[in-house]
Formats: C-alpha cells, structure tokens, sequence
C-alpha cells in the first residue's frame, strides 16, 4: 500500500512511460478506424484489467474491424465465431477427434485457443455454447476429454449482440451477463466521420496496412502495473457508495428509485468498476485514481448489471436515466 507522496510521484513516472504503448496502438488503429475513440478506449480497458467485453449496437460500426485491428497492433493471435443457432460447445473449445493411422483419439483445439475472440452475435447461439464460452472465460481454461488446457495470455473475449433482431436469438441471462466487465454501447459515427467513411469506401481505397506497434510482453507488463495504479480510501468509498446506492437508494437520499431497480449491483460492480478505473487512469499515463475516472467508465460497468422492474418499464425508465441519477446523488470526495 503506497503512503507517501513520493511513492505516488515515482509510481506515476513508472506508469508514463510504461504507458506509452498506448498512443502508438491509437495513432495505429486510427489508419483504419474513423472515429469510435470510446470504443477502443473500453477495448484496452478491458485488456488491461484482465476483463471482457460486451458490444452492443447495429451492424455495420467497426466493431469487427476494430478488435481485428487491435490484434495486428500488438502482433497477437485473433479468432472470430460467429455464434449461430446451430452451432456446438464443441466448435467453440475444440474436441476430441480419432486418428485412425495413429489407432488413438487426439485433441483438435477450437477457435477459444487464441488471444483475441471476437464472439459475433453471441445472443444468436443456444445456452449450451454460450455458457462454455463464458466458463472459458472465467476460469481462463479449457477441459477437452480428460485434459485441461491454460488459455494464452493476454486474453480478451468481445461479445456482440444487434439490439434490433431479438427473433431467433437467445439473450444472455442476467447471471452471465455479470462475467462481462464492461457492456459498451456503440452509437452511430458523427456526419463528418461518415462522410469520410463513405470517401474511403465509394473511392476504392485501399487501407493501409496496421503494423505490430506492442507486444504481448509489454501487454502483460502493463496489466501489473494497472493492479499498482493508487486509490485512495475516499475513492474506494465513493465507488462503494455508487454501487450501495443501486441495491438500497432509499439510504442515498434516492427513495423514487427503490420501485424501480429489482436487482442491483454485485459485489463484482465493485470489483470491476474499481479494476476499470484503475485502467482508465493508466491509459491517461497516472499512476492514481480520481473521482472523475470512476464517473467516466461507471456507466459502462454498471449498465448490464442493473435489473429494473415492470414498474421501470411502464415509466419508460432505462438504466442510463437510473446511472445518471444515482452519480448526480451520490456525494463525491
């Protein structure tokens, strides 16, 4: 635990310069990505504390691209699924298969085996395989026949999910829902970036190549160095409060949310939303946490971890008007 001041000042050069990593994968990733700056900001928030993340938003918004862009930048190893209603447990871990010239049965390893996944549409996919990608994601392993196999590090799974199609699909019970660090909401680009979207696309030009700017040792560097990032004892209780304030709002001077919320934060909210604001000062290149750092990610943290209840919905009341409020309440240090 840091206790000085010159504790926090070297720890904060430390982080400066170990964080550098950063800004040559943004200035990379923009060769390719207009706009969508949030999106990738949340992608390496969740690579850097050790969490995963969930998409949500209509085709067409980069999402593919970007976490295949993110691969290449830090010369790592990228897997796409694309979760259909047919598809098995099997085609996402792997499986045994028989040889028959060897006379014995040998593991075949799936997609899972792979430092970045991107898991398209999972809500298109049964419970079945949704839950073996989520067990793979928790315990970052993976059991095939009687041999358990450690999943590469750094490990990032990007989940997807279109919120205009809900025929056919299998949404995500709140429980798994809960293994996601972050549930980011991509919204459309502004007109100025889609014209430039539709220049480079009307006009047959080519994109330009994304070179490998960090490397996986740096990656895993950083993410000890993330775990050191200082917070101080009123941030923690600040983080706490936010989190109290959606399981019991009457005692937050918040009373008019009580019919509203039916189930609050776990005790993983905290965790993450501590873990996620750790990671969103080192991507600023600071070795502590401000209030504000919390405010910026709390959102993204708590959005698909806040259940309401048929009451909410009749008031035409969304999570984000209860975040908004619960942050607008809650006192900050």
């Amino acid at each position: 635990m840091l206790q000085t001041a010159e504790d926090i000042r070297l720890l904060n050069e430390k982080i400066s310069h170990a964080a550098g990593f950063t800004t040559r994968i943004n200035d990379e990733l923009s060769k390719v990505i207009v706009g969508q700056h949030g999106m990738i900001e949340r992608l390496l928030i969740g690579l850097l504390s050790n969490g995963h993340v969930l998409l949500e938003g209509v085709p067409g918004l980069a999402k593919t691209l970007s976490i295949k862009s993110l691969a290449q930048a830090i010369h790592a190893n990228f897997s796409r699924i694309q979760f259909t209603p047919d598809l098995l447990p099997a085609d996402v871990i792997g499986t045994m298969i028989y040889n028959q010239s060897k006379n014995e049965f040998m593991v075949r390893k799936g997609p899972i085996f792979s430092n970045f996944i991107l898991a398209d549409e999972i809500n298109r996919a049964p419970a079945k395989v949704q839950s073996a990608l989520l067990e793979a994601m928790q315990e970052r392993q993976v059991t095939i026949g009687d041999t358990t196999f450690k999943l590469d590090e750094p490990f990032l799974v990007l989940a997807t999910q279109n919120p205009i199609e809900q025929e056919g699909t299998y949404p995500l019970p709140e429980a798994q829902v809960d293994r996601f660090m972050l549930k980011v909401v991509i919204d459309y680009p502004t007109k100025a970036e889609e014209q430039l979207i539709v220049r480079q696309n009307t006009l047959g030009l080519s994109f330009p190549p994304i070179f490998a700017v960090a490397s996986t040792s740096e990656i895993l560097a950083a993410k000890e160095l993330v775990r050191q990032v200082y917070m101080d004892e009123k941030v923690e209780n600040y983080i706490l409060d936010i989190v109290f304030a959606t399981r019991y709002p009457e005692k937050y001077n918040l009373p008019k949310l009580k019919p509203l919320i039916g189930v609050g934060g776990s005790p993983r909210a905290s965790i993450n939303l501590a873990l996620a604001s750790k990671a969103y000062a080192f991507l600023n290149k600071r070795g502590y946490v401000i209030p504000e750092d919390v405010r910026n990610i709390c959102k993204d943290v708590l959005r698909h971890r806040i259940a309401l209840t048929y009451e909410a919905e009749a008031e035409n009341v969304n999570v984000e008007m209860i975040i908004n409020e619960i942050l607008r309440v809650v006192n900050v240090p």
